[in-house]
C-alpha cells in the first residue's frame, strides 16, 4: 500500500494533466480507439451464439432413422452394426456403457427423444465427470461424426450431443409455408438436395425433413348406392375390413392370474395378398353375407407421411444440427447463401423462413437490448434529479457506452464468441460498475468546487487523485473476484469442508457457461477504469466550458414586470464589482446576499446617492 499506491498516484497526476492539457487529442483518441475496436471485432470476432455452445457434453448420441415401414429387425442389425463400429473410436477410456435402443427415444433430454417407432434406434454413450476424462470429448464427437455410418445403406446415422441450456429450436431450422402437401414435399426435399450437394453439407449433421416418406396403404372406395341397397354404409364396410386385417377381440383367456386376448382375424396368406379380400363377405341386416366386391373398389396408394401446420397453415421443416468445431450462426449464413437462389424459384404462395433457434436468438437479442437501454434510460432519470443537471448523466452514460470497447476486445484476445445471453448480462452488470465509479468521481469535483472554492482544474485533479484508490480498488477486487469464474477453476466445496479434500481441476461445465460473462465483465471494467479516472475529468471540463459558452451568448437575463426597484425614484446602478465576503448582522443574513461555503458573500452596495439621504 505504501510502495505502490502513492507512486501510482503521481504517476496519474502527471497522465491526467497532460489528458487536461490536450482534452482534444485524448477525446478523439478514445472515439477513434472505439471506432477501431469495433471495426477489428467486426473483422476478427469468433461469431455470436445463442447460448454457449463450447460446454463438454455429458453424453454422446448416435441417431438411426430408417425409411417409414422399416422392420425393427433390420433397425436392430444396423443398431448391433454401429455398436461394433464404436470400438474403432479413441476415447472410450472416458464412456460408462453405450446404451442402444430400438423403437423408441433411447436417452437424452426429454427435448431431445429421439425417432420413435420401429425405423428409429439410438446409441447413447454416457461419459465420466470433467475431471476424470482423458480426451476432449469434442475431439470424440467429430471423429465419430467422421466415421459412423458412412457404409451403411438403408438407413440415415447421425451422432450429436444434447441440446444445452434452454428450450431452443434446430440451430438450422428451414421453414416452408404453403397449402399444398405434395407441393411442400418436393419443395422440401429439393431443399434438402441442394444443401447435401453443396460444401456446407460436412458441416451439417442429421440434416432431413419432417415431411415423412409416403407410406404404402389400402385405399378402398365404397360406392354408397350399391351398398345402401343392403341397408350397409362406409362405416360398417370400413369395420369389416379392419376386423379381418387387424383382427377384433373375441373373448379373454384367463390361466391363474394371467390374462390373454382371443383375437380372430383372416388366416396369414389371406392377410398378405390382396385377391383375398374378394372372398371376403361383409354382414348386413338379417344375417346377410355381402360380398365385398360387389360394392368396393380397391388399390394401393401412397398416402401422406404428414400433415403439420403452424398457426393454421400447412409447412414443411428441414432441420440440421452443426458438427463439432463450427459456430451455429456462420454455417446458418452459409446455409442462406447456399439457398439464396432457390429463395427466388420458390413458386407463388409458398415462402421460406428461418426459424429455430435463430428465431430464438433474435427475440433474446431485442430483449436483452431493450433491457439495456432501459436500464440506461432508468440510470439517467436518477442521476438528472440528483445532480439537479443533464450535462453530467450525459458524461456518466457516455463511460458506459465506452466500457463497451473493452468487452470486445476481451472476446477478441480471448477468442470467445460473443454470447448473446451471458455476454450480454456481462454488458449489463457491466454498466452498474461503471456508473457507480463516475458518480462519485464527478460528485467529489462539484464538492471541492462548491465547498473549497477550487477552480476547475485543480479540482479535477485533487477529485481524481482523491478518488484513485476507490476506483482501482473497486476495478481490481471485482476483476480478481471473477478470475476463477475466467479461467475454469473448480473445486469441491463440500468435500473441502469435510475431507479437507478439494478437488482441484480446471475447464467443465461451468468454465464454459460463465466464462464469456466473466471475460466480459473483467476486460470491461479494467478499460472503465481508464475512462472513469481520465476520460471523465476531460469531458467534465469540455462539457463545463460549453456550459458556459452556451450561457455566454444564448442566455438572456430578462427583468419581469413586477419586479421593482428597492428604493421608488433610485435609478438602479448594477455595478461589476466581484463577489466579496460581507459580516452578517446578529446572525442574519442582510438582503442581497447568500451564503456559500460555510461563509456569507455578495455585492457590498454603492456609495449614497446624493439627494436620497443616505437610503
Amino acid at each position: 500500500q505504501d510502495d505502490v499506491l502513492p507512486p501510482a498516484v503521481e504517476f496519474y497526476e502527471v497522465q491526467l494533466r497532460w489528458a487536461l492539457d490536450h482534452r482534444l487529442v485524448t477525446l478523439a483518441g478514445t472515439i477513434g480507439f472505439f471506432v477501431l475496436t469495433v471495426i477489428a471485432f467486426g473483422f476478427f470476432n469468433k461469431g455470436l451464439e445463442f447460448f454457449p455452445e463450447s460446454m463438454p457434453p455429458e453424453q454422446l448420441l448416435v441417431t438411426v432413422e430408417a425409411p417409414v415401414g422399416t422392420r425393427a429387425a433390420f433397425t436392430d442389425s444396423v443398431v448391433q452394426r454401429l455398436e461394433s463400429d464404436l470400438s474403432g473410436i479413441g476415447g472410450r477410456e472416458d464412456w460408462k456403457s453405450p446404451v442402444a435402443t430400438v423403437g423408441g427415444g433411447g436417452g437424452g433430454s426429454f427435448m431431445d427423444a429421439g425417432p420413435s417407432g420401429p425405423e428409429g434406434g439410438r446409441i447413447t454413450v454416457s461419459l465420466v465427470d470433467f475431471q476424470y476424462r482423458k480426451r476432449d470429448a469434442f475431439e470424440t464427437l467429430a471423429e465419430m461424426q467422421e466415421g459412423l455410418g458412412k457404409d451403411i445403406a438403408g438407413a440415415t446415422v447421425s451422432v450429436d450431443k444434447p441440446s444445452e441450456g434452454a428450450p431452443q429450436g434446430a440451430p438450422e431450422n428451414i421453414e416452408i409455408v404453403g397449402e399444398d402437401p405434395v407441393q411442400l414435399k418436393e419443395l422440401s426435399d429439393e431443399v434438402v438436395h441442394i444443401l447435401e450437394n453443396a460444401p456446407v453439407y460436412r458441416k451439417l449433421v442429421g440434416l432431413g425433413s419432417d415431411m415423412d416418406e409416403a407410406r404404402s396403404e389400402l385405399a378402398v372406395t365404397v360406392d354408397r348406392e350399391k351398398a345402401a341397397l343392403y341397408d350397409l354404409n362406409t362405416s360398417k364396410v370400413g369395420g369389416a375390413i379392419r376386423s379381418a386385417i387387424n383382427g377384433v377381440e373375441a373373448a379373454k383367456y384367463r390361466t391363474g392370474n394371467d390374462e390373454y386376448d382371443i383375437v380372430v382375424r383372416l388366416a396369414e396368406p389371406y392377410r398378405q395378398e390382396l385377391e383375398g379380400l374378394r372372398e371376403l363377405k361383409v354382414m348386413a341386416e338379417g344375417g346377410i353375407q355381402v360380398p365385398l366386391v360387389s360394392m368396393a373398389e380397391w388399390s394401393v396408394q401412397e398416402g401422406y407421411g404428414s400433415i403439420k401446420r403452424k398457426d393454421q397453415t400447412r409447412m414443411a421443416t428441414v432441420t440440421s444440427d452443426v458438427a463439432a468445431g463450427y459456430n451455429s450462426n456462420a454455417v446458418l449464413a452459409e446455409v442462406q447463401r447456399t439457398l439464396a437462389d432457390f429463395d427466388e424459384t420458390v413458386p407463388s404462395g409458398y415462402t421460406i423462413r428461418y426459424t429455430g433457434q435463430s428465431e430464438d436468438q433474435a427475440e433474446a437479442e431485442s430483449f436483452l437490448a431493450g433491457a439495456f437501454l432501459t436500464a440506461l434510460m432508468l440510470i439517467a432519470f436518477i442521476l438528472i434529479s440528483q445532480f439537479n443537471s443533464v450535462v453530467k448523466p450525459v458524461i456518466i452514460l457516455t463511460s458506459v457506452m465506452m466500457s463497451t470497447v473493452g468487452v470486445l476486445m476481451g472476446l477478441m484476445i480471448f477468442q470467445m464468441p460473443f454470447g448473446i445471453i451471458m455476454t450480454g448480462v456481462g454488458l449489463i452488470s457491466l454498466a452498474g460498475i461503471v456508473v457507480n465509479n463516475a458518480i462519485i468521481l464527478i460528485d467529489y469535483i462539484d464538492i471541492l468546487r462548491d465547498r473549497d472554492g477550487m477552480n476547475r482544474r485543480e479540482a479535477l485533479v485533487h477529485g481524481g487523485k482523491t478518488r484513485f484508490r476507490p476506483v482501482i480498488l473497486t476495478a481490481t477486487t471485482t476483476a480478481l473476484g471473477l478470475v476463477p469464474l475466467a479461467i475454469g477453476l473448480n473445486f469441491d466445496f463440500f468435500g473441502l469442508y469435510e475431507r479437507l479434500q478439494p478437488d482441484l481441476f480446471w475447464g467443465g461445465e461451468q468454465a464454459a457457461w460463465w466464462g464469456p460473462m466473466a471475460v466480459a465483465v473483467i476486460v470491461g471494467i479494467l478499460f472503465a477504469t481508464f475512462l472513469t479516472l481520465v476520460l471523465v475529468p476531460v469531458m467534465y471540463s469540455l462539457v463545463d466550458d460549453f456550459t458556459k459558452f452556451f450561457a455566454k451568448h444564448f442566455r438572456h437575463e430578462e427583468t419581469s414586470a413586477d419586479a421593482r426597484p428597492a428604493f421608488e425614484g433610485v435609478e438602479t446602478v448594477v455595478l461589476p464589482e466581484p463577489l466579496v465576503d460581507v459580516p452578517s448582522q446578529g446572525g442574519r443574513i442582510p438582503a442581497g446576499v447568500r451564503r456559500e461555503g460555510g461563509g456569507v458573500r455578495g455585492i457590498l452596495p454603492p456609495d449614497p446617492i446624493p439627494g436620497t439621504g443616505g437610503s
